[in-house]
């Protein structure tokens, strides 16, 4: 495998649990250089409190604290002057883009596309993908890899514990659906 990409995940693969652990643990494994800013963390936060009230806000910030803690240099810092000169169909985005050409990442992690359209980030040399599509293409090229990072997940889980198959079904049920077809073959490995 080549060196590892430098990524920025966005709020929405930051948001849900399940993905939040792969991903995180995706990085922790040197499988991708990933990155991330406070705004990104303020945006998942944010979202997840306003949807699930009975949330204790002090046990989310804990969650941010170990996740700057667990990937080595993920925070992006000094970006903020990029923001206002780049443009994205949605305003609210740009901090992630400006983040991103800032950290010199060749891709942006997001289930939405269409917010990071190709025109607006080749002319960085940056791509947008969504997890299943960068999931699924480290399967296909370091399988063994990623099959060791899902067996870690798979056996963190304690409160409930999951099978692989049911673990599967979880991130099918995220959209990493490429990713759950690639994995299934290595059914005794997980």
């Amino acid at each position: 495998m080549d060196d590892p990409i430098t990524a920025i995940y966005d709020a929405n693969v930051l948001y849900p649990a399940p993905i939040r652990d792969l991903f995180l643990r995706i990085a922790q494994s040197g499988l991708v250089f990933a990155r991330w800013t406070e705004m990104i963390h303020d945006e998942w936060v944010r979202n997840l409190l306003e949807n699930n009230p009975k949330l204790n806000p002090e046990s989310i910030a804990r969650t941010r604290r170990l996740m700057n803690e667990a990937v080595r240099d993920c925070l992006v810092t000094g970006y903020e002057g990029l923001i206002h000169t780049v443009d994205l169909p949605d305003p609210d985005d740009r901090h992630v883009l400006a983040a991103a050409i800032h950290a010199d990442a060749r891709a942006i992690i997001t289930y939405n596309l269409k917010d990071f359209p190709a025109e607006a980030l080749s002319r960085y040399g940056i791509e947008s993908l969504h997890p299943d599509e960068f999931l699924s293409s480290l399967v296909a090229t370091v399988p063994g890899a990623v099959c060791s990072v899902f067996k870690r997940q798979r056996e963190s889980l304690r409160r409930p514990p999951y099978t692989a198959v049911e673990l599967l079904e979880v991130f099918e049920g995220h959209g990493l659906i490429q990713s759950v077809h690639g994995l299934k073959p290595f059914l005794d490995l997980l």
